[in-house]
């Protein structure tokens, strides 16, 4: 920031709240007012750039500078003194990861948490953009938001996240909902106070989003969820471009923290107390493929095995990169669990080769049998893709297939999403949506028959469980989950919380396990 632009800020700083409310009502009525080819015109053509997918899957790998200088800006720590924030997040871990991020900066700047819309003085969208339907549930609350925000035209209302990082999706937002105060994306995140600034003391909407990933920003602040288990990011980006996914336009290329940044992390969260922790990215086994060393997740978890934390996960990870390094690492057992998610997206060779994922039902299938091999317990879990454009009944056949051959658990299972920008979404589909419809039905009541099977094998016996908290259903009942991420409801003392307890299993079904708490018992996993 230059002299000339200090000064200005000082200046906007010290406008009273009278004037700043007098200038909202004037940029709302504005917008009201505005067609919204004009609105794009006058407020951003000259400083707003659109997410370009051509330029992103075209961009090469860069150096990545790290930086460990955050700071929040001096004018903007006490700013929220006696105001609240609220975050809707929307999609993955990686989404809930950042809301932690911004909910600690926000803290910071001294705003506190609430879940009232009411009651907030800022409301932030963090968005998802790997389905239509996850969009369409953010344009649905931008609809709730607009009364209020018409209401209290103090309220600072953003939209962030990975729909922010697409064109279609920002352009929408300027034409129809003007009255969105702040857009912006998943690279800038540590920009959050300055961009709370201008959306405070500015005339326009304020828009900041970068096509090009950013830099590695090591000492962000977190306000985490509870203090038993934690999401650690170790890297960002996806650079696999899977035909029918978003992701490498929205989260840009990998890009991998230090090992040595890592390891601090997860030591100071076992120091707190944390009881488990998940190592987070969209691709997280190509962890290290961009460092100038030869360092993999292999070596990383390696690390992590020595520090006294009980349990360590990670998600999700691509089967192209599990490697047999990991495999080996993994095979060690401790604190490393050995539930695993495993996407495989389809069972047709065929259709994952147009989805672009680079390996066969064979070479998968292979891989399922070395991690047997090396740890005969394993659960597998898995995504899959239903009604891929063009995907025939045999082809659909393939996969019920797989499914039954490898055993899965547990799949996130959906309807083929076209995503606009991602090559799939340009080609033609002659799939009846009642077919696909069919087939995912059928291969739910698959998957819904596997898990019920597995759990049986629960019965009578005795696992270890992670209290969480009371149940959703029950406050007198309490629950939490094994190694092996199975689901566990039981009554017993509100002390347990927090802690690893022996559970007797007594019922099961198709998705959680009932059972007693017993004192002390052999362990099962």
């Amino acid at each position: 920031m230059n002299e000339k632009q200090r000064l200005e800020n000082q200046q906007i700083n010290q406008k009273s709240s009278a004037d700043v409310k007098s200038d909202a009502n004037d940029n709302l009525g504005r917008l009201k007012n505005i067609s919204s080819d004009e609105l794009i015109s006058k407020y951003f053509q000259a400083t707003y750039e659109p997410p370009n997918m051509r330029k992103a899957k075209k961009r090469l790998k860069k150096d990545v500078d790290i930086h460990y200088d955050f700071e929040i800006p001096l004018e903007m720590k006490e700013i929220g003194k006696g105001k609240k924030f609220l975050i809707r997040t929307y999609g993955c871990q990686m989404n809930e990861h950042d809301t932690e991020v911004m909910a600690g900066i926000l803290t910071q700047m001294g705003y506190t948490s609430t879940e009232d819309t009411n009651d907030a003085d800022i409301i932030l969208l963090n968005t998802c953009a790997i389905r239509e339907n996850a969009e369409n549930k953010v344009f649905g609350e931008l609809g709730h938001l607009k009364p209020l925000k018409l209401e209290n035209p103090d309220l600072i209302l953003g939209v962030c996240g990975c729909m922010s990082q697409e064109e279609s999706v920002v352009n929408r937002i300027l034409k129809k909902h003007p009255f969105v105060d702040l857009i912006f994306g998943t690279h800038n995140i540590h920009r959050l106070p300055q961009l709370i600034n201008e959306a405070l003391f500015g005339k326009e909407m304020v828009v900041d989003v970068w096509s090009k990933e950013g830099d590695i920003i090591e000492n962000l602040p977190k306000a985490r969820k509870g203090k038993i288990k934690a999401w650690v990011n170790i890297m960002y980006g996806c650079d696999k471009f899977c035909t029918y996914c978003i992701v490498p336009y929205t989260r840009g290329k990998e890009r991998s923290r230090m090992p040595e940044d890592i390891i601090q992390e997860v030591r100071h969260l076992a120091a707190q107390g944390y009881k488990e922790i998940t190592l987070l990215g969209q691709n997280v086994n190509a962890y290290g493929k961009d460092l100038e060393f030869d360092y993999g997740l292999g070596n990383l978890m390696e690390e992590i095995s020595k520090i006294d934390i009980p349990r360590v996960r990670f998600t999700t990870s691509h089967p192209r990169d599990f490697d047999d390094r990991l495999i080996e690492v993994l095979a060690k057992g401790g604190n490393l669990l050995d539930h695993i998610h495993l996407p495989v997206q389809s069972g047709s060779s065929d259709i994952l080769r147009v989805m672009a994922r680079r390996y066969t039902r064979e070479s998968y299938l292979e891989l399922v049998r070395k991690i047997r091999e090396a740890m005969p317990n394993a659960t597998l879990t898995t995504d899959i893709i239903v009604g891929f454009p063009n995907e025939t009944d045999e082809q659909f056949e393939e996969t019920m297939t797989l499914v039954e051959e490898v055993g899965f658990e547990s799949a996130y299972t959906f309807i083929y999403s076209p995503r606009e920008g991602t090559p799939s979404a340009r080609w033609e589909d002659n799939t009846p949506m009642e077919v696909k419809k069919e087939r995912l039905q059928r291969l739910n009541a698959l998957v819904n028959k596997q898990s019920a099977e597995a759990m049986t094998h629960y019965q009578d016996k005795i696992v270890k469980v992670l209290v969480e908290g009371e149940s959703k259903k029950d406050p007198d009942v309490l629950s939490g989950y094994t190694e092996r991420n199975k689901l566990v409801n039981f009554k017993g003392p509100k002390s347990v919380i927090g802690e690893i307890v022996e559970v007797k299993i007594t019922n099961t079904k198709t998705w959680t396990l009932d059972g007693e708490m017993v004192e002390s018992a052999v362990e099962v996993r």
